[in-house]
This record gives structure tokens, sequence and C-alpha cells, in this order.
């Protein structure tokens, strides 16, 4: 068996060099961490729910024009998709005060906002991923305006389709971090949408009770976090792939 090239190891995921040039294999990883990984654990099961999720949430996306890196799901772990020039920001889009708006602002969680709000932050782990502005970003050449502008665009339709899908089955988008890459085409480039949209990447609230089904269940503490993935698949229609041992842990 050949072995596999890594090209990059981070918190959830590790990526290895792909079988046709311009591809990537991503692996998704049941490590869980927090508070810029100060906070670790192994969920058994995450990285299986996330792959999953993620693939369903991409092909839909792509089905409604919104470019991105994925090409199909390879393994209960693993999915090939392009390669890309990741822009180096973390692209916030929120609906409801949760979170670091929360605590930064002094305002209340739950409190619905009055329109969407689009946050960007330098993707350095060293600098604890600070947040920036788009005079920041076109000042270091992270990103152009026109590449800023295609970002915004995108990440309001990406927030009106998946406010909309997860609605339909009982649960709130409050917020969520998406990443953006560029794809050249001889000298020109263009931004499309990469990394994953997960329970890792979002926070999801459920609609009737505000019980929250994302990562805040580990980084607050409160238990049943591999179930309340599994619940989020569960509601998309998309736990039948799963295996038996994490179909099981939901009641």
């Amino acid at each position: 068996m050949t072995r596999r090239k890594k090209l990059y190891e981070g918190k959830a995921k590790i990526l290895y060099e792909g079988p046709e040039p311009g591809t990537i294999i991503q692996y998704f990883k049941d490590d869980a961490t927090a508070f810029n990984a100060q906070k670790k654990a192994t969920l058994e099961g995450k990285g299986v729910l996330n792959n999953k999720i993620s693939e369903f949430i991409m092909t839909r996306l792509g089905a409604i024009g919104v470019t991105n890196h994925f090409i199909r799901r390879l393994s209960l772990r693993e999915q090939l998709v392009r390669e890309v020039e990741i822009i180096p920001l973390e692209v916030v889009c929120r609906n409801i005060v949760a979170g670091s708006l929360a605590t930064r602002l002094g305002q209340e969680e739950g409190a619905p906002l009055p329109r969407s709000i689009v946050e960007f932050y330098l993707k350095d782990d060293k600098l604890g991923d600070p947040m920036v502005t788009e005079e920041h970003i076109t000042a270091f050449n992270w990103a152009t305006t026109q590449e800023i502008d295609d970002i915004l665009a995108m990440t309001l339709r990406i927030n009106d389709f998946l406010s909309g899908m997860f609605g339909a089955v009982g649960i709130t988008l409050v917020d969520f971090k998406i990443e953006f890459g560029r794809v050249w085409e001889g000298e020109f480039s263009r931004v499309i949408l990469a990394d994953e949209i997960s329970p890792d990447s979002c926070r999801l609230w459920d609609t009737a009770t505000g019980n929250k089904l994302d990562k805040d269940r580990f980084r607050r503490d409160l238990g049943d976090v591999i179930e309340s993935y599994a619940e989020v698949a569960r509601r998309l229609g998309i736990m039948k792939d799963m295996p038996t041992v994490i179909q099981g842990g939901l009641h």
C-alpha cells in the first residue's frame, strides 16, 4: 500500500496529497479542541459525523450555484476536495448574539440581530485569530477588494440557504464560520468556498427548546456532544449511512 503524503494537519482535519493533480484528501479527525486548543479531547465518531454533514451541505450549496471545493466522499472519514490557495481569513456570519460577540460587546446571548453581521478574523493560531477589518485585509494583501466583495456576497447567500435548511428541521442557525480559497485559471483566480460546514463550525440551537446541538456542548462541558451532532444528522436525514455505534448512541 502506498503511503500518502501528509500536506497539513490541523486541529480537526488532516490533508493528504490527492490521487490526481489539483486534488486533496481531507480526513476528519475525532479530536475536539476549544479556546485555541487549550481544551482538548477525543470524541469517538465526531469525524465521521462531520464528514457526512459537511458532504451533505456542500453538495446542496453546489446545487444552488455556490461553488466549493467538495468533489466526493471517499469513506466514512475522508472526502476528495479540490486544491485551493486558502485565503488566511476566517469569515463568521452571525444571526443571533452568542459566543465572543456577547462577551466582547456585553450583549445578552440569544438576542436576535436586526440584520446578519459578517466578521473577519485572521487565521493565525499563534495570534489567537484576531478580528480584522476590510482595511487590514487589503493593507496586508490577504485579499483584494473584489475578493472581499465576493466573499461577503457568498457568505450571505450561504447564510440564507443554511438558515432555511436548518429552520425546516427545527434548528436555528445562530452563527457559523467558513473559509474560502482561490482557484487559478491561467493568470486569473476566483474565490470558492473551502474547509467544512458542520456542527464544529456552526452554532445550532434546537428551535423549540434552545438546546445547543453544536461544539458549544464541548466548550461549555454540557455533555452529549456526539449525541447532539448525531441529532443534527438525523434531522437532515443522513443517519442511514452512519456506523451502528453512532446510530445506537442517539436516543
